[in-house]
């Protein structure tokens, strides 16, 4: 009797675990389908508003306006966030925008940013919607960004009761001049809103509907380094010296030649292959500027640098060149004399985005970066001095159409389709964000 009674507890324990688990498996099933559901959603949602948006962005990229003067720029963006019913602040610095959209529900407080200015550039351009104002282009791709980022607030904004959290949308003067997210923070962008994360991105060259991210720097470091001498040098002694400079000055992975921007997107040296020929390397602008100011002479030129360890090696290294060269006592000093901040993505959060992304839309969806891009930067790093996040790149080109998205060159292009990808791929990101721990 004892025997049965123990078996028919054992079983009747195993038959309440066995219920238990597939209660749980069917709690788990069930949030797995209303978390498609919302994804779902948000594509739909997407299609729906992407002809709206491209319209948008052919209407930025006939006006463009320069760091400081974005005030048409300004009042499309707050009109367009006042109509989905966002709180709007343009109080903060110059001509940017905060949108703010409140979940129905409380969570984290995540801010997605987008820059506004254009570029002073005659460069062609082979667009039909070609810019109407002489001398400045959206040749970098700032008109794609705002369309992306007043996409995501419109698609938030139609799923808003599933939301957790708060959404900050920043939207950027003075991105070009490496001005405008610094002066958003020192005017106290930091007291009016309150994020636990912040994110944004940048079209570039590398095909459209692929997302590119890696943690920690994207770019390379840029600094401006300064010779200054006692007296001016005759030319051929100029070159000299600075052809010796140049050479310690360089340090290249595999031979490559990082300088040769348009390789990022090479699938056996670009940024996607892990022995990439963007990483690893030093390298200066190839040219100095020389002049002469109050009877002193002086050297300069920009370097890139992969390294931020081996920068505190360049200076007296510079010295050794010059004084070995035989010109010490000409030496006033070395220095640099600019270099800005550059642009470091959170670890873990990088970890977890990719993650996101590729488990809603697919593994192709994000590939990694295994380099750092020479000559560009973004005061996005000012923002992630104060705010974890991720800067990611959004591809751009159609190589089969003859549309290339390289920033700041003639007929610079960008596959629109990239919009669809950007709007809906990052409105996911945010919803999950919003839940995760």
């Amino acid at each position: 009797m004892k025997r049965f009674t123990v078996t028919l507890l054992c079983f009747a324990s195993t038959l309440l675990s066995a219920q238990g688990l597939n209660s749980k498996k069917e709690a788990i099933s069930s949030q797995n389908i209303k978390v498609q559901q919302v994804h779902r959603s948000v594509q739909q949602d997407t299609d729906r508003i992407f002809d709206k948006l491209v319209a948008l962005r052919r209407s930025f990229h006939e006006n463009p306006e320069l760091a400081g003067n974005e005030k048409q720029t300004q009042e499309k963006i707050k009109k367009y966030l006042l109509d989905l019913g966002l709180e709007v602040n343009t109080d903060i610095y110059g001509y940017g925008v905060i949108g703010i959209l409140k979940g129905e529900k409380k969570g984290k407080k995540i801010a997605w940013r987008s820059d506004m200015d254009a570029l002073p550039s005659d460069y062609a351009d082979p667009e039909a919607f070609r810019s109407k104002v002489k001398g400045v282009q959206h040749g970098c791709g700032h008109d794609i960004h705002m369309a992306v980022g007043l996409g995501i607030a419109e698609v938030l904004a139609k799923n808003k009761k599933s939301l957790r959290g708060t959404v900050y949308f920043i939207f950027q003067p003075e991105e070009e001049t490496f001005k405008g997210a610094k002066e958003m923070l020192n005017n106290g962008l930091l007291t009016a809103i309150h994020p636990d994360e912040i994110y944004g991105l940048h079209v570039t060259a590398t095909p459209v509907g692929q997302i590119m991210v890696k943690s920690h720097e994207m770019f390379a470091y840029q600094k401006k380094i300064r010779v200054q001498l006692k007296n001016r040098l005759p030319e051929d002694e100029t070159n000299r010296l600075t052809k010796k400079i140049s050479n310690f000055l360089i340090r290249l992975h595999a031979e490559g030649k990082p300088w040769e921007i348009q390789s990022i997107v090479d699938p056996t040296i670009g940024l996607t292959n892990p022995d990439t020929i963007f990483k690893d390397y030093l390298f200066t602008d190839g040219k100095f500027n020389a002049y002469s100011k109050n009877n002193e002479f002086f050297l300069e030129t920009y370097l890139y640098e992969t390294n931020p360890s081996n920068l505190d090696k360049i200076i007296p290294g510079v010295q050794n060149v010059i004084e070995d060269s035989g010109y010490k006592n000409e030496l006033f000093s070395v220095s640099f004399v600019q270099g800005n901040p550059t642009v470091i993505n959170d670890e873990k959060l990088t970890q977890s985005a990719t993650e996101i992304l590729q488990n809603i839309y697919g593994k192709n969806t994000v590939a990694a970066d295994y380099g750092q891009v020479p000559f560009f930067n973004d005061d996005f790093s000012y923002f992630q001095q104060k705010i974890p996040g991720v800067y990611f790149f959004l591809g751009g080109s159609n190589f089969e159409k003859g549309v290339i998205a390289m920033n700041h060159a003639p007929n610079f292009q960008v596959d629109e389709e990239s919009i669809r990808t950007g709007v809906k791929s990052f409105s996911s990101l945010i919803i999950e964000r919003l839940t995760s721990n």
